[in-house]
């Protein structure tokens, strides 16, 4: 079992003593042959583990049932861990009742399954939320039973001269641009519900209903200009813009995705038009 990473406990009701195997003095990173009670132990687990791991225990206890948990503890070397948990309640005769079963270590399924996650859900390129997750979180929200609640703004971006970059310097450049645009939105905008990449040289911005539109807008103006620093990529300088459009819902909990998405393009192709109108007349 603890080659398996899997430890046997048990929990006396009575006075709260524990009695483990060697695997689950592994999984907490514990000295072996120590003895502990629960007081001291469930300090490690994180609040919402915590939290989660009490509510099904007093039901168990309560109910005479079984439980299943997976439960995140933080080592005493600061080092953090998932464990699978599983409890159930028994009366022995004449005896104390106690909570027994076990817990096996799966940090490692954990971390896998994140990382399929990432993968399944972000950008490999910029590291934000990919077209997939946008659609399923936001388009398609309502169906999904996943609406993003208290929606302040939605913001779409479009790169400038995005094909002029490709042609001469490269697809590689090109690229070194788009990562640098999702990082300086990330920065820009850390609070976002939302960072996404929705197409080639187009973004998507979906913040929360804490500042007014005017803030919204200022801020949205400011990240614009400072976009414009300088990109260093093998030994060249170059510099990128974008414009925007944006859109606010009259009721931040219910407020049709298409028709925001509507308003934002539109919004976002009367700048472009004006742009271009004004490179074609000679002025910037």
């Amino acid at each position: 079992m603890a080659s398996a990473k899997i430890g046997a406990w048990t929990c006396n009701l009575a006075d709260s003593a524990l009695s483990w195997t060697r695997g689950v003095y592994d999984i907490f990173g514990l000295p072996h042959a120590v003895a502990f009670d629960r007081r001291q132990t469930i300090c490690l687990y994180t609040e919402a583990s915590r939290d989660a791991l009490e509510r099904l225990r007093n039901e168990a206890i309560v109910r005479g049932g079984s439980f299943a948990l997976d439960a995140q503890i933080r080592r005493p070397d600061g080092e953090l861990r998932w464990m699978r948990i599983h409890g159930e309640m028994v009366r022995p005769g004449g005896a104390a009742p106690i909570l027994h079963g076990l817990k096996q270590d799966v940090t490692e399924d954990k971390l896998r399954s994140e990382a399929l996650r990432r993968l399944a859900e972000n950008d490999a390129l910029t590291g934000l939320a990919n077209r997939a997750l946008y659609e399923s979180r936001f388009l398609n929200g309502r169906r999904t039973g996943s609406t993003i609640a208290s929606l302040g703004a939605l913001v779409l971006f479009d790169l400038n001269d995005f094909k002029a970059i490709n042609d001469r310097w490269g697809h590689l450049a090109g690229d070194a641009c788009l990562k640098a645009f999702g990082e300086r939105l990330s920065s820009a905008f850390p609070e976002a519900l939302m960072s996404a990449r929705i197409g080639g040289d187009e973004f998507a911005l979906i913040l929360g209903n804490e500042e007014s539109a005017d803030l919204i807008e200022a801020r949205i103006a400011r990240f614009l200009g400072r976009l414009r620093a300088p990109i260093l990529w093998q030994g060249h300088i170059f510099t990128v813009s974008a414009s925007s459009g944006i859109a606010f819902p009259s009721d931040p909990d219910s407020y049709d995705a298409e028709d925001l998405v509507v308003r934002a393009d539109a919004a976002l192709y009367a700048i472009k038009r004006g742009r271009r109108r004004a490179q074609g007349s000679g002025r910037q």
